[in-house]
């Protein structure tokens, strides 16, 4: 199995997806203004006790307040209370981690009320993302994760991946991390850390410890709380992170920026792998050469066909996701209705397991499967759907049916659902139902263009419309592209968009950015 990555860099969002064998198997989208949040690390202040819940409301800066519960603070929050006293007392000079005193571990059974007051000031790091009502989730157990190690201050603990079944090179792993790392610090093995040599370790721990550092420097310049004192890797790099492995073929980007910066990224954790990364510089926007727009259109949504007909149909809810197996006009199995429904059940296993990474449901799935009479048969679906989820790096538990044919799943959910919507609101109608004679549209789209070229001096520009509007602009000798070309000049370009509906366009300037000339602010 191959996996590749292709990353579209916009001036709106930012979208990664990966394909394993050429088949879209994640997808993640977020907006340019917004940051991902979770690994984040603020100096922040105690807004609110709640005794009753046994835990605490902390202001990091969001629109609702995080939350905090006793058992996140951590065995060492002691410890780290001190230290942060000590930091914050001296604004000139770091104290060294290595030379404070460990205090007693913090009681499992205590109370929030005996351990926080209101106003006090703690170092917290985000778990989980705001999602619906909710604010962020978060932790005292500081933690900063690399490709090979998890750096985590206040302890002195080596764990190695149980992942890594030979006991002589667990033993050899910690052997080494315990004469490299300093004094204060716990740190986790990572599972791709095995065979891997002392200088590659000794790296990223220099790398993990210089974060740190640069965390409690910012702490000690921080004067308005809350503060974010270290902040994770851009989405495309925290991805990259926690996904990298050899069987990558390539990562295509289609901005100079990312791509240098995952460039970057490759050549420190993968020297000999850094040639994998590349810019893509075609005329066709990224996901539109690489047949991802269709995939994502086809994945998305309520109904999701699969093989020979059947679908599945999948509900959000406040408290859970639901998903019912639909046979469809599925041609009938020789073998019976028994047969036939495993079959069906079989495929929608697969398909499943592929929507849960895609879309990135977390929390309790439900799952309506065809009814089967067959014990063997129920048993197989259940391994079947085991199987498919190996892949996944979520920590889930899955159910075997139960006596109603229905699976339980719980999957580990830190951020909302991915929802991309395929259903399209006519762009040029606006949903109102009427439109313009589209038999004017191109003349409607000249009017635009002279507009730019001569009331607003954009020479260069790029025109993106709908695959089929795209081919009739450039049908032709003397195509309309080319009339354009020769009365406006040569800057003009038109590019077919898969994304769009079709009657919709938009214009770019030479640097990316979208020049927005919808009807509204046309200059009469």
């Amino acid at each position: 199995m191959t996996s590749e990555v292709y990353v579209n860099v916009q001036p709106q969002k930012i979208a990664i997806a990966l394909t394993e064998d050429k088949r879209l198997v994640e997808y993640q989208e977020e907006g340019q203004s917004a940051s991902f949040s979770v690994g984040n690390v603020y100096l922040a202040k105690v807004r609110k006790l709640m005794p009753g819940l046994n835990a605490c409301f902390v202001n990091v800066g969001y629109e609702r307040d995080a939350f905090l519960h006793y058992l996140d603070l951590g065995t060492h929050f002691n410890t780290q209370q001190k230290y942060l006293k000590r930091v914050l007392s001296d604004r000139k000079n770091l104290y060294p981690l290595s030379k404070i005193q460990p205090q007693p571990d913090l009681e499992k059974n205590g109370s929030v009320q005996t351990t926080l007051q209101q106003g006090q000031e703690v170092l917290v790091q985000i778990v989980k993302e705001p999602i619906s009502t909710k604010g962020p989730r978060l932790t005292c157990e500081i933690s900063f994760p690399g490709r090979y190690l998890v750096l985590m201050p206040f302890g002195d603990k080596v764990n190695v991946s149980s992942k890594i079944k030979s006991s002589q090179e667990r033993a050899r792993l910690k052997q080494i991390i315990q004469s490299i790392k300093p004094k204060g610090f716990s740190v986790i093995v990572r599972t791709v850390a095995e065979e891997k040599r002392v200088e590659e370790l000794d790296s990223e721990m220099r790398v993990l410890v210089g974060k740190w550092e640069s965390a409690m420097t910012k702490v000690m310049q921080s004067k308005d709380l809350p503060v974010l004192v270290a902040e994770e890797t851009s989405r495309t790099v925290g991805l990259l992170r926690d996904l990298f492995n050899p069987s990558y073929e390539n990562i295509y980007v289609d901005n100079e920026d990312v791509y240098k910066e995952v460039r970057d990224y490759v050549e420190l954790i993968a020297p000999d792998r850094a040639g994998i990364v590349k810019q893509y510089k075609g005329k066709l926007p990224i996901f539109d050469n690489f047949d991802i727009t269709r995939q994502i259109k086809s994945s998305f949504g309520k109904t999701i066909s699969y093989k020979h007909g059947a679908y599945l149909i999948i509900e959000h809810t406040e408290a859970l996701h639901v998903v019912d197996v639909n046979s469809g006009n599925r041609a009938k199995s020789n073998d019976g209705q028994e047969a036939n429904a495993l079959d069906v059940n079989l495929g929608a296993a697969d398909e499943l397991a592929r929507q849960l990474r895609l879309r990135d449901m977390g929390g309790i799935i439900v799952v309506d499967f065809i009814d089967m009479n067959v014990a063997e048969d129920r048993q197989k679906l259940y391994e079947r759907m085991c199987e498919n989820m190996k892949k996944d790096r979520a920590k889930h538990n899955i159910l075997p049916l139960s006596k109603f044919g229905l699976m339980q799943i719980t999957r580990q959910r830190v951020r909302p659902a991915m929802d991309v919507k395929v259903d399209e609101t006519c762009p040029t109608c606006q949903g109102k139902g009427t439109i313009k004679s589209s038999i004017l549209f191109t003349d409607q789209l000249e009017s635009k263009i002279d507009m730019l070229v001569n009331k607003l001096g954009v020479k260069k520009f790029t025109l993106q419309v709908h695959p089929y509007v795209a081919a009739y602009i450039n049908q032709g000798l003397l195509s309309l592209k080319r009339q354009w070309q020769l009365r406006y000049g040569m800057g003009v370009r038109i590019v077919p968009n898969q994304m769009f509906a079709f009657l919709q366009y938009q214009f770019y300037d030479r640097s990316g950015q979208e020049i927005d000339m919808k009807e509204e602010i046309e200059i009469k």
